[in-house]
Parts: structure tokens; C-alpha cells; sequence
């Protein structure tokens, strides 16, 4: 972010003190007398087991031949929990059963802070949509294997496996 979003002028960079806490240097607009933190996009990414934990649904999209997870992002007005819902349902036709936090990283990439889930589906039925070329539960112990190499999506399944198994 070079130029304020309200005024136009041009920010510079102020070391930011919130109740005589730094916050760091952050770009400032002399006119507005504001800082103007940059925005990044939310999205959420999900670790979709079936009901007894024993499988993973793993999806390709986008014409890619390798293994992500579901996710999506956040739009204007929803929650986290809302765009999980949301995001499965569109993806994939099935609906969550429960849902745990699992971690969140910055994806410098898309400019994103992805909030990852680990999901429990009501049924392994699913039924997809046009956002998905194709997906597959992959048992418990044949997951790591299938997940695309060095990905944010394998870093997230492999701490979800720490969680339930």
C-alpha cells in the first residue's frame, strides 16, 4: 500500500503505539492523521475427515493434477464457522458434523491468512460441483502420500494427523 485509500496522499512509514505497546512501523497518512494497516484476504482450508476418522477427502481443482484441501474464502459479513459450512457444501454437497480449529498461517501468495479446520462430515457421499475436478477419501495411512509436496495444505494435514490419530 503506497497511497492512502481515503485521501490519495502518499503514506509514509510511523512506528504505531497502541496503549504505549508498539505495533511495529506502519504505513501512516499525515493528512488523515491515521494509519492505514494494508488488508489481506481470510480464507479457510479444511482437513475433511469422514465420520469415524479414518479417511480424508482430497481434492484437485483448477485443472491441476495434484492433491489440495477444501477451502475458500471468507466473504463480507460471514464467520469463519459460516464460510466452513459454506465452503464444503459448494465444494463437495456434504454437510459438517463438527468442526475443530486446527492453526493458521499467512500465504504470502494470495496475500491470505488461511484459518485451517479439522472437519467431520456427516456422510462420505460426496457430490460435486463445477469449482472441483475431482476428489477421493484416502484412508488414514495412505493421506500423507497423496497431499501435493510442500504445500501449506500438507504442512496443515500433517498437524491434523497429530491431532486424531
Amino acid at each position: 500500500m503506497t497511497y492512502c485509500s481515503k485521501c490519495g496522499r502518499e503514506l509514509t512509514e510511523k512506528e504505531c503505539f497502541n496503549c504505549g505497546i508498539s505495533e511495529g512501523v506502519v504505513p501512516y497518512c499525515s493528512k488523515c492523521d491515521e494509519f492505514r494497516f494494508p488488508p489481506f484476504n481470510t480464507a479457510v482450508s479444511m482437513v475433511v475427515c469422514n465420520k469415524d476418522y479414518s479417511k480424508i477427502l482430497l481434492i484437485k481443482q483448477y485443472g491441476r493434477d495434484f492433491n489440495i484441501l477444501v477451502a475458500g474464502y471468507v466473504t463480507k459479513g460471514e464467520n469463519l464457522e459460516n464460510t466452513l459450512k459454506r465452503e464444503l457444501k459448494e465444494e463437495t454437497g456434504l454437510n459438517i458434523l463438527s468442526f475443530k480449529y486446527n492453526e493458521s498461517q499467512y500465504f504470502e501468495k494470495t496475500n491470505s491468512l488461511i484459518c485451517n479446520f479439522i472437519i467431520q462430515t456427516d456422510n462420505e457421499d460426496f457430490k460435486l460441483t463445477s469449482e472441483v475436478d475431482s476428489a477421493k477419501w484416502y484412508p488414514i495411512n495412505e493421506v500423507k502420500d497423496a497431499i501435493k509436496k510442500n504445500s501449506l495444505a500438507e504442512y496443515f494435514l500433517n498437524l491434523a494427523l497429530t491431532k486424531i490419530q
